[in-house]
């Protein structure tokens, strides 16, 4: 019999969110010389020439030796940002950066950033990162007032301490918060991100979906069990499913899919709570960056947002996660 997802209640541990600041496992074997720019979209190879020439420049320090002082980060502080649609390969770059650069370096989601600091503290956050030449922030989204000051500090106080900073984003570092809340209450914390950053644009369509567009067709029960069956994963009803995630803080969804080969919901339908949909983004994130194949009956997953949420300010958390659902729902049948 399958196990359950709402049988796990992951306990946190501090060391590991830090340990586990990588690239997804996904993207082990990528680096620049992986990617494939399309020949009709210039800006992906202009994109990899950028990056290399930043890369050459991570990690130097002044004085000679060991213990020199680090220089400021490369190009006299300011960081990279890659700004692009969904899929075009924006992770796959940064996390070819992150394998190119020497030393400490860490790579995470916005989200587990934020969990970091949740869990540690600021002041101990800003401690664990100050010694790496390379921070990796991926999917750089400003869900609320205090994550952009909370942010903007860390960021701030990382870059004081001659580190170096890549974000990828859906939304140019100047334009973070809009739609969301009364962004000209802070704009000078977003001004102050926006000059951290050089912005390279990746314009290309979503590699996901270039074959197939609408979300595959759902499955039956019986088909969803019958998958699990064969994968050795586990099954839930969809809504036990995102009320259980209620009880996990998003930061233990890394540990709640442990060992999880693939993942089967029944009976999926649309999700009209904010807050829910919010963990239901994060878990998609998860599922993705561990490429655990995804069964579902019910509604098709392109539906499982309501239209109001598709149309408010967190909409583009909201495509990306079908975008990256979706994807894991297609299985190939050979």
């Amino acid at each position: 019999m399958p196990g359950s997802l709402v049988d796990r209640f992951p306990q946190l541990d501090r060391g590991r969110l830090v340990r586990e600041l990588v690239p997804p496992p996904r993207f082990d074997a990528e680096r620049f010389t992986t990617y494939r720019p399309d020949p009709a979209e210039p800006s992906q190879a202009a994109a990899v020439t950028r990056l290399e020439g930043y890369a050459a420049g991570l990690g130097q320090r002044a004085g000679g030796g060991w213990f020199g002082r680090r220089k400021a980060p490369a190009d006299n502080g300011r960081g990279i940002y890659l700004d692009g649609g969904f899929g075009v390969g924006k992770t796959h770059l940064l996390a070819s950066l992150w394998h190119e650069a020497d030393g400490e370096k860490a790579f995470g989601t916005f989200v587990e950033y934020t969990n970091l600091v949740g869990a540690l503290g600021f002041q101990p956050t800003v401690e664990a990162l100050s010694g790496h030449q390379l921070v990796c922030i991926d999917e750089f989204e400003l869900d609320d007032p205090g994550d952009t000051v909370l942010m903007a500090t860390l960021l701030s106080r990382l870059a004081g301490a001659g580190v170096s900073l890549a974000a990828t984003s859906n939304t140019l570092p100047d334009a973070l918060g809009q739609g969301r809340f009364a962004a000209e209450d802070f704009l000078r914390e977003i001004q102050a991100l926006s000059a951290r950053f050089e912005v390279l644009t990746v314009d290309g369509p979503d590699y996901r979906h270039r074959d197939s567009v609408d979300s595959p067709s759902p499955s039956s029960d019986e088909e969803v069990r019958a998958g699990v069956d064969t994968e050795g994963g586990v099954l839930d009803h969809f809504v036990d499913v995102t009320r259980h995630l209620a009880q996990v803080h998003p930061s233990r969804y890394r540990a709640l899919l442990d060992g999880v080969t693939a993942v089967g919901w029944t009976h999926v339908r649309p999700v009209t709570d904010q807050a829910v949909a919010l963990r239901l983004v994060v878990l998609a994130d998860r599922l993705y960056d561990a490429d655990i194949p995804l069964y579902a009956s019910g509604l098709p997953l392109s539906e499982v947002f309501s239209a109001e949420m598709l149309a408010g300010g967190y909409r583009k958390k909201y495509y990306r996660a079908i975008s990256r659902l979706t994807a894991l729902a297609r299985h190939d049948p050979g």
